[in-house]
């Protein structure tokens, strides 16, 4: 699959808290043909475009040749409006999980002609934006799949995400000074059996300081933002209230969360589905050890075959 992607122009782009990004774009990739059902597939946090492409395939449930999917970039991952491509004084103004689905929105109606899609679906802050999808336009889709992700970010995900936040606004460029003091208890673990790496150190090093150095960190700071503040709830009409944000939901939900995945807690969705209407939410956990990155992207083969399967069956 080639890396090309394209933009949308949205002009002078007003943002729900207030602020606006003049001259916004959102950038996009289609694969299929317009004529068929549409599928709307966002990004996730620091993700390209091309992350999300690991479960699209003439072999898989996203078949170009079946649906026309539309892989969608956040706002502040590098490729849409983000600090590191848009002239504006900083800081970059506070986008929400809101501002994206209007602008993904804009782009699905306006630019490419869609009324009506088949399904939305993503993990992570791309799980935020489906259920934001199915809150701020209900009718618009007939199914939604959020995986590892939620409606509405948690308080233990806001204070871990605090963490995340001091390093980005420390140096820019300094590497840690080591993770492992002392022997290590020793052990099976998926960064050496799975990945590749000798130890705890080189997947540090090699793996997250080599990913957390090669991305912007102003960018990294506005997706930040909008996943602390995501809650789908903080619109009209729900004004706050949660369970009617859940009760509103009119598509079809596959919600699958990771048994082991400690961002988003299958208890979480759990507590989502049992507010939707009836016959409306399922919930099915990954049975995995790989945590959050069960969901994707794609590393874990297993996992991959797992979210693919109940994809066929519940797309039909």
């Amino acid at each position: 699959m080639a890396d090309d992607y394209e933009t949308y122009k949205l002009g002078d782009f007003k943002l729900k808290n207030g602020g606006t990004i003049p001259d916004a774009h959102i950038a996009y990739k289609t694969f299929g043909s317009k004529e068929s059902p549409a599928i709307i597939y966002p990004s996730w946090y620091s993700g390209s475009l091309q992350d999300n492409y690991w479960l699209i395939g003439e072999d898989k449930t996203l078949n170009p040749k079946k649906y026309f999917i539309i892989v969608t970039a956040l706002f502040g991952n590098g490729q849409s409006s983000s600090p590191s491509n848009t002239a504006q004084p900083k800081p970059f103004p506070d986008v929400l999980f809101y501002d994206n689905v209007l602008a993904q929105y804009r782009l699905v109606t306006e630019h490419l002609g869609i009324k009506h899609a088949k399904a939305v679906l993503g993990w992570s802050m791309g799980a935020g934006q489906t259920y934001q999808w199915a809150t701020q336009y209900p009718d618009f889709m007939d199914l939604v799949v959020p995986f590892c992700g939620s409606a509405r970010t948690s308080l233990h995900n806001k204070v871990f995400l605090e963490g995340v936040k001091s390093a980005l606004l420390a140096a820019k460029t300094v590497a840690s000074g080591g993770v492992e003091h002392g022997e290590a208890t020793k052990g099976e673990y998926l960064y050496e059996s799975a990945l590749g790496f000798k130890d705890l150190e080189d997947f540090m090093v090699n793996f997250w300081e080599a990913w957390g150095l090669s991305k912007d960190p102003e960018n990294l700071l506005v997706m930040l933002y909008t996943w602390q503040a995501g809650d789908c709830s903080q619109q009209e009409p729900y004004n706050g209230n949660f369970e009617a944000a859940m009760r509103a939901i009119k598509a079809k939900a596959l919600v699958l969360p990771g048994q082991t995945d400690l961002y988003f807690p299958p208890e979480d969705s759990a507590y989502e589905v049992a507010n939707m209407s009836p016959n409306i939410g399922n919930m099915h956990a990954f049975p995995s050890i790989w945590g959050h990155w069960a969901g994707g992207p794609g590393q874990s083969t297993e996992d991959v075959k797992w979210l693919d399967e109940k994809l066929r069956s519940f797309f039909g």
